[in-house]
Order: structure tokens, then C-alpha cells, then sequence
């Protein structure tokens, strides 16, 4: 496996950044989980576009064009001989000193890892998902806003742990008016009397990529009514329906919230729908990796 890393394809053993990484010392950086299906990237444009909004909320400065960041895609996923794959995308402060002030890295780093995803096993796509909201609040949009993708997930592995400590796989986080907010790692959905819910960005979620894909995909192609609206523990409890939708997670059934059975306590056929459009769109749009077939 080659890594990107700072614009050398490297092997993997020597993949190596600094201890003096403020990315490492401090999470101070920003980063994308991006995928590609048969060749082809999935929103590589919508996944850069948050990249460098996300950089530009916490003024880092980001060394590359998005067109120059676009090809050292390309070609990591190129030189692995990947036409499947998971990309992580990661731009830290760089290395500085043992302070905070982020005046003293000079020079951001870049590093894209191209590889394999597994984040649930198949049954749980098949059967459904067991979740449970936990305690961790998730973190005001005024201390340091979800909408920001940063290296900084300790909110998140808080929120994760609590779920592990309960004996399910996934958490449900509320804002701190007690909305539902979003998963540790995913966006959250209701389907309820035909129409989906999903909670607005502006109570403090990460606005998902495949979120607003599957918010297109219901409108378009399914003809569902769609509300970005708060909701609360109780219509979790009362849907007709959950999923969660992440880059790595996909869409993927919720059948159990907190004990209880959600709607007939298996996938919904909505959610199967819907499944169904985005494998079809993963696998007919994106950006190309190899331009021909000596690629």
C-alpha cells in the first residue's frame, strides 16, 4: 500500500508525520472520509468542498488547489490499483512547538490513505441495528461548531464508549436543548405517516454528504416529503422507521432505539428503497479513476 504524504507516494511503513504534529498534539487539523465504487469517486467535489470550508473555519491554510488535491486522489487510488475503496483525506496544522498557537507550523501536512471499509457487518443492513442515546451531549455549534470536520472526535469516541458500555454498536447524541442531534459517526433519519424527518444542521450536526444525497434521492426519486426539522427521543420511539446514513455506514436500518422496537422491528421498505437508489447512484456517477482500459 502507498500513501500521499505531503506530495511523495510513500509505503505505508514509511508513512510517518512528527510527534510535534499539531494534529497529533492538539487534533488540530480537518479531514474527509470519502468512497469509491467501481471506479469511480462518490461526490469527490461535494467531499473537497466541505474539506476547505471546514479548513477555512478554523483558518488553516490548505498547500494544494482542490484541483491539485483532486488528482493526488486520483492517483494514490491509481498507484494502489483501487477501483473499491475507502479514502481518508487528512490536513493537520503541520509540526510546530509544544505550544498551542498555530502561528508556530509553518507548514501544513497532507496525507490521503486509500484502502478498505468495513464498518458494520452485513446482518445488521439485513436484520437492523440496535442504538441507545447516551448522556454526552453533542458539542455546542458556539464552543466548536459539528458543522467543522476537524481531527478532533473526542465528542464522538465519548458518545462511542457509552454505546460499547451499553452493548450496542452505535449512540444517539442530543443537542443540548435535549433535540436529537446525530449519531457518533452518522446522520440520523425518522420516517413517520410518509414524510422524513431529519435534524437541521443548525442544532449542531455535521451537514453528511450522503445525508444530502438520500434527502435528494426521497425527494426525486422516491417523491417523499422531506422536513429538516428537531424531533425529540419520543418520535425516535414512534417512527414508522430509522436509518443512519454515513460515507462508511452507507444507509443502514435502526430496528431497536433504547429497548424499544422501532415500527415492525425490522428494515422498513422505505429504507430498503432508498438503499437501493444510492447503490444504483453510487454506482453510476462519480468522478473517474482510470480514463481508460490500460489504466
Amino acid at each position: 500500500m502507498k500513501i500521499y504524504l505531503n506530495g511523495k507516494l510513500v509505503e505505508k511503513e514509511e508513512a510517518k508525520i512528527s510527534v510535534f504534529d499539531h494534529g497529533l498534539l492538539y487534533g488540530d487539523g480537518v479531514f474527509e472520509g470519502i468512497r469509491a465504487y467501481a471506479g469511480k469517486v462518490f461526490c469527490l467535489d461535494e467531499h473537497l468542498d466541505r474539506l476547505y470550508n471546514s479548513a477555512q473555519a478554523i483558518m488553516l491554510i490548505i498547500p494544494l488547489s482542490k484541483e491539485k488535491l483532486r488528482k493526488a486522489v486520483i492517483s494514490t487510488l491509481r498507484e494502489n490499483k483501487l477501483s473499491d475503496a475507502y479514502i481518508r483525506l487528512v490536513v493537520t496544522r503541520g509540526e510546530g512547538d509544544l505550544g498551542l498557537d498555530p502561528k508556530k507550523c509553518p507548514q501544513p501536512s497532507i496525507v490521503i490513505i486509500t484502502d478498505k471499509i468495513v464498518l458494520y457487518p452485513e446482518e445488521y443492513y439485513t436484520q437492523g441495528l440496535e442504538v441507545v442515546t447516551v448522556a454526552t451531549k453533542r458539542n455546542l455549534p458556539e464552543a466548536l461548531n459539528p458543522a467543522i470536520k476537524s481531527l478532533n472526535y473526542l465528542n464522538n469516541i465519548l458518545a462511542k464508549i457509552e454505546a460499547g458500555l451499553r452493548g450496542t454498536p452505535e449512540a444517539i447524541m442530543l443537542n443540548k436543548d435535549g433535540f436529537v442531534a446525530e449519531c457518533t459517526g452518522d446522520n440520523i433519519f425518522i420516517i413517520k405517516d410518509k414524510e422524513i424527518f431529519t435534524p437541521p444542521t443548525h442544532i449542531g450536526v455535521l451537514e453528511g454528504i450522503t445525508r444530502n444525497v438520500v434527502i435528494k434521492i426521497a425527494k426525486e426519486k422516491l417523491n417523499f416529503k422531506v422536513e429538516e426539522n428537531v424531533f425529540t427521543q419520543y418520535e425516535l420511539y414512534t417512527a414508522d422507521e430509522c436509518f443512519l446514513t454515513g460515507t462508511a455506514a452507507e444507509i443502514i436500518p435502526v430496528v431497536k432505539i433504547d429497548g424499544r422496537i422501532i415500527g415492525e422491528g425490522k428494515p422498513g421498505k422505505t429504507t430498503c428503497r432508498l438503499r437501493e437508489e444510492f447503490h444504483h447512484l453510487t454506482r453510476n456517477s462519480g468522478t473517474p479513476i482510470y480514463t481508460n482500459a490500460h489504466e
